[in-house]
């Protein structure tokens, strides 16, 4: 079965509550680093965790490749641990132990709704390691770490 890497990352100024998303994918085994393409997409109304779900979620709809492995490189934990929470979130209808509605529900539902038809891994990966202790997936990383710190930078005055 083909398997395609994902690698998504956001950057989100938490002044103004905008943010920056970014992805790329690759056939596993068949790229050239110098010539992929990272996309980015600039959302507003955000915060770091929501970002990175918002991101996850525009880049799974943009590869809609349902007849291949779908291997998800991210830096957040909390998708990271989604697929192992949503059992307990389905059984508390998305309410915190305070019976509160959890913050980002919709994107939470939308997550399982989306990732139910694919066939998805999620890895985490360390973010920000310097140069010299990173591997070809971190490498991999960086390229979306810095599309979209740079898009964010570009748009700091909006």
């Amino acid at each position: 079965m083909k398997k395609i890497l994902l690698f998504t990352d956001g950057s989100v100024n938490t002044k103004t509550n905008i943010g920056c998303g970014a992805y790329f994918y690759v056939e596993e085994n068949n790229y050239k680093i110098e010539e992929i393409t990272v996309v980015v997409k600039r959302f507003k109304e955000t915060s770091s965790t929501k970002l990175e779900l918002q991101t996850l979620l525009w880049a799974l709809q943009e590869v809609k490749n349902v007849d291949c492995k779908i291997v998800v490189y991210t830096d957040s934990q909390n998708i990271i641990g989604l697929p192992d929470r949503r059992k307990r979130l389905e059984i508390n209808n998305y309410h915190s132990k305070n019976n509160k509605l959890l913050k980002n529900h919709e994107l939470y539902r939308e997550f399982y709704q989306v990732t139910t038809s694919l066939n998805c891994e999620f890895l985490k990966i360390q973010g920000h390691l310097v140069s010299n202790q990173k591997n070809e997936l971190d490498k991999l990383f960086t390229l979306v770490d810095r599309a979209s710190r740079k898009a964010l930078r570009e748009r700091k005055d909006e």
